[in-house]
């Protein structure tokens, strides 16, 4: 634990669509950094659960599921044994699952430790919900990167008439509204701006705007 805590960690929590991913991977490149995309976990964990056949209302079966798949980031894409599965995760039908199982305390404690030990030299960006509340509390930066809802259901929609599938712009705006509730309400580890991160408001500003912002925090935090 001593030598993983010399290693910092920039943790960038906010609402699903804001863009968090993106500012984060890019952030992690400008800097030559290792970046975890903790979503595409729960992601992969719901949808090799329905390939598997195992319910999504079991938290111990899902647990169990969690602790053992092989999983991998690599160049941007994941893959789940030894197969790329980006695009499959990716579809709001498995954003939906993965809200829902990680609202379930097992699920969340089966992933933890997978996740803290992508904290590897020379540093970490990672994105989520929890990051810099629960996942990584030490992280030497930390950001709660939101826009309003309006925007990040825009933002989902050109995302995903870009990449060929069919929108709905009122029903993307409902189900971000309702995953929002969920991830606010659940009991553990809610979605939440901790009293130590910074907020990065993003609606009226460009990627590389957000990115920008992003590095000038790590440095006046590592100039500390």
């Amino acid at each position: 634990m001593h030598a993983s805590a010399a290693i910092p960690v920039i943790a960038i929590d906010g609402p699903s669509a804001s863009g968090k991913g993106t500012v984060a991977a890019l952030a992690a490149r400008a800097l030559g950094f290792h970046y975890l995309d903790s979503g595409a976990i729960y992601r992969v964990t719901a949808f090799a659960a329905r390939r598997a056949g195992v319910s999504l209302e079991d938290p111990q079966a899902l647990a169990g599921l969690a602790r053992g798949l092989d999983l991998r980031f690599d160049g941007g894409e994941v893959y789940l044994d030894g197969q790329p599965v980006g695009d499959a995760i990716r579809t709001e039908e498995a954003g939906r699952d993965a809200s829902r199982i990680a609202a379930m305390p097992p699920v969340r404690e089966a992933l933890l430790e997978r996740q803290r030990a992508f904290r590897q030299a020379p540093g970490l960006v990672t994105d989520g919900r929890d990051m810099g509340s629960v996942v990584f509390p030490d992280a030497a930066l930390k950001i709660f990167l939101t826009a309003t809802c309006e925007e990040r259901a825009n933002r989902r929609y050109k995302q995903l008439i870009e990449k060929g599938f069919d929108a709905n712009l009122a029903a993307l705006f409902q189900d971000l509204s309702e995953r929002d509730a969920r991830d606010a309400a659940r009991a553990a580890a809610p979605l939440r701006q901790t009293a130590d991160a910074h907020l990065l408001e993003t609606s009226d500003l460009t990627i590389g705007q957000a990115v920008e912002q992003v590095l000038v925090w790590f440095r006046e935090a590592s100039a500390h």
